[in-house]
This record gives C-alpha cells, structure tokens and sequence, in this order.
C-alpha cells in the first residue's frame, strides 16, 4: 500500500498540480477525470506521477522539463483531427482540409 504520509503529500500536491494550467500534470489530471469520473482516483494516478518522475530525476540528476499541458494532443494530432472532424460531420457539417501554404 505504501506510505500513507507520503501518499497524503503526494496527493495535495496533485490537488494542486491540477489547478495549473498549461503543464503537462494538469492534462492529465482532467484528462483522466474526464474519462474515469472520479476525481480523486484521477489525483491518485497523477500523485503517482509525480512519485514516479521525483525518482528519475534524482535517479538521473537532472532537470524536470514539463511536457506543456497540450501534450496529448500533439501526441496524437492525427487522431485529434479525425475526432474533430467526426464531430463536425455529426452536426451536419461537410469538412474539407487544405494544408496551408
């Protein structure tokens, strides 16, 4: 089960790494709220990442680099576009794409 004092940390600290915007914790968070429909199993999972990203940066002693809060888009932009586009079409809309010049 682990610690429960550090499980009390971590979780504060993904309370609060929720309320950021644009940093790749936030994503997650709402992300995953989103999808699962509880908000705390959603701060559960992302204290989880902040425990596992605390030990590769001491493991590896290095520099934390934040993903950006639009990382899961830019992941799967391609997957992105076909939702938005299936949407549109959904509502009534004809969709056509141009690549811009």
């Amino acid at each position: 089960k682990g610690d429960v004092w550090l499980t009390d940390i971590l979780t504060q600290c993904a309370w609060s790494a929720a309320r950021t915007r644009d940093t790749y914790l936030s994503a997650q968070f709402w992300r995953l709220a989103r999808r699962i429909g509880k908000k705390k199993k959603a701060a559960i999972a992302v204290a989880h990442s902040i425990l596992v990203i605390s030990w590769h940066l001491l493991t590896n002693d290095c520099d934390y680099q934040d993903l950006g809060g639009d990382y899961f888009t830019r992941r799967n932009a391609d997957r992105q576009r076909d939702r938005l586009i299936g949407q549109l079409h959904n509502l009534g809309y004809r969709v056509t794409l141009e690549r811009p010049a």
